[in-house]
């Protein structure tokens, strides 16, 4: 396990774990795997009004939550994900402070079963995932071992860190004005929209190794366990999720990228920490999308 306590700085974390749905979204728990499918790792961005669409697709159940004194107090997750959360911010604010740009902090929202948000409510069946109308991240912890259960996820702090971080690149993405020129893409290339998609996500992957190097001098994590975090980003690609669900592999259907693609782009952010090298976008034939 990483020495998390060599990291000084928390994060906002909200602890809605103790409030339980009385009654879950009505229909949303037979969509369970396939939501995981469309939405993968953390979809941001786009992502989160496609999963929108599909909430408010489906007849609504009750809104009113039930209270519960089982998360009373700031148990060790949530001081985890607080501290994970403040070791992403440390990395950005002083990347945007060194570009002259204002970084705003994100809020992470941890929850069981279901929770409201501002993209139109969020579910454990869709998975960890970031809401850019509130700047928040989404995340029923829970999540982890279906990832493990379902799709071979070896697990682990690591790992948990790393999707946290994922979904903090979909913050920077957002701050920087990113992903809204991906969605305008989209809508003018409808048949590049999911090729968009996946570098949008493989920058995510990108950005989430710039914060594990961000830290790598800390000596928070023991030798090998980064490896958490790879095989994570290796289980969550669309080739690996298809083949377990569907036994075939269609990528022209993909929205997160491949297996090995999420690897290498973890890598990238991992051995280089600099923006510049997260560049998914460039390529030829593709439209480049720069940031900081």
């Amino acid at each position: 396990m990483a020495d998390w306590k060599k990291i000084k700085s928390r994060g906002n974390v909200e602890d809605r774990r103790g409030q339980r749905p009385a009654q879950i979204v009505g229909g949303i728990g037979t969509l369970g795997i396939l939501l995981v499918v469309a939405v993968g790792l953390m979809g941001g961005g786009e992502e989160a009004l496609q999963v929108l669409e599909v909430l408010q697709s489906v007849e609504q159940g009750s809104n009113t939550y039930e209270q519960s004194d089982e998360f009373a107090g700031a148990d060790a997750y949530e001081v985890f994900a607080s501290t994970v959360l403040g070791s992403n911010n440390d990395l950005w604010r002083q990347s945007f402070y060194t570009n002259d740009r204002r970084y705003e902090e994100p809020r992470l929202v941890l929850f069981r079963e279901a929770t409201e948000s501002a993209c139109g409510g969020a579910t454990s069946d869709i998975g960890p995932h970031y809401c850019p109308a509130d700047y928040t991240i989404y995340l029923d912890e829970t999540f982890f071992d279906e990832l493990q259960r379902r799709f071979g996820a070896q697990g682990g702090d690591v790992a948990e860190a790393y999707v946290i971080a994922h979904e903090v690149g979909h913050h920077i993405q957002t701050l920087l004005g990113i992903s809204e020129k991906v969605r305008n893409l989209q809508k003018k290339k409808p048949h590049l929209a999911n090729q968009l998609s996946v570098r949008q996500e493989l920058q995510a992957d990108c950005l989430a190794g710039m914060w594990a190097h961000s830290i790598r001098g800390a000596d928070v994590f023991d030798n090998g366990e980064i490896i958490e975090a790879i095989d994570a980003a290796a289980a969550v690609g669309d080739d690996r999720i298809q083949e377990k669900i569907q036994g075939s592999i269609h990528p022209e259907s993909w929205t997160h990228g491949a297996s090995q693609d999420r690897v290498n782009w973890f890598n990238v952010g991992y051995k280089h920490g600099e923006f510049n090298k997260c560049d998914t976008f460039k390529r030829r034939t593709r439209p480049r999308i720069r940031g900081i």
